[in-house]
Parts: C-alpha cells; sequence; structure tokens
C-alpha cells in the first residue's frame, strides 16, 4: 500500500511538472482519460479545458517556475 501511495505522489508531480513546464498536451497525452475534473474555477473539465488553462498561464507568465516541496496521499 505504501509503494502505490509514493508511486501515485510520483505520478502527480511528474504530471504537474510536465504540463506546466511547458508540456501541457504530453501531460494530457500521458497521464489524462477521457474525462478531467478542474477543480480551479478558471479552468473548465476535460482534457480540452486543461490544455486550454495551463496554454494560457505559460503565455501570461512565461518566466514562472514550479516547484515542489511537499507531497500529500
Amino acid at each position: 500500500m505504501t509503494h502505490d501511495l509514493e508511486r501515485n505522489k510520483r505520478t502527480a508531480v511528474e504530471f504537474y511538472r510536465m504540463a506546466y513546464e511547458g508540456d501541457p498536451s504530453g501531460a494530457v497525452e500521458r497521464f489524462v482519460g477521457a474525462e478531467y475534473i478542474q477543480h480551479n474555477p478558471d479552468g473548465e473539465d476535460g482534457p480540452h479545458g486543461f490544455l486550454e488553462y495551463f496554454e494560457r498561464m505559460a503565455a501570461g507568465y512565461p518566466a514562472e517556475t514550479l516547484e515542489t516541496r511537499r507531497v500529500g496521499a
């Protein structure tokens, strides 16, 4: 069970790192299924909504970086 939690945490971090650091379509292709629920009210549900949100953020904040300090599961 602990192994599964650690794997899930690594997967979540890899997903957001890939999406945030310039390859949101690769992140969707690799990690997102047909259904994606966006919890941020500025984004829409679904893979298309995810891509649209992250592309908009990358264009608006090109110098931003992502640093993961802690992950809970």
